[in-house]
């Protein structure tokens, strides 16, 4: 009997490539360790723009899923975008 939640299930994202993006977090967080704040910001921007332009590429077939297809492309690609906006308005940096 199946009553309990789906919670990184097979039909889910893969565990390889999840552990993928959670090393590269943690790469951000020494990055930003030794004051290279820029440098690690860009690092998660890329992964969730990535991660987000691979579930919508992909689809069902993606690595990476959370919830659906454009649940998971919105955030990924916003979040990255957005976290970009963020760093670049605070530092004054102008493209």
């Amino acid at each position: 009997m199946k009553n309990h939640p789906f919670v990184s299930e097979a039909h889910e994202g893969k565990p390889w490539f999840e552990w993928i993006v959670a090393g590269l977090v943690v790469m951000s967080g020494g990055i930003a360790a030794f004051g290279y704040t820029m440098a690690a910001t860009v690092v998660i921007s890329v992964t969730a723009i990535v991660t987000g332009l691979i579930r919508l590429i992909l689809k069902d077939r993606s690595p990476w899923k959370v919830r659906s297809v454009a649940f998971d492309s919105f955030i990924g690609i916003c979040l990255g975008v957005g976290l970009l906006a963020t760093y670049f308005s605070v530092y004054g940096i102008v493209l």
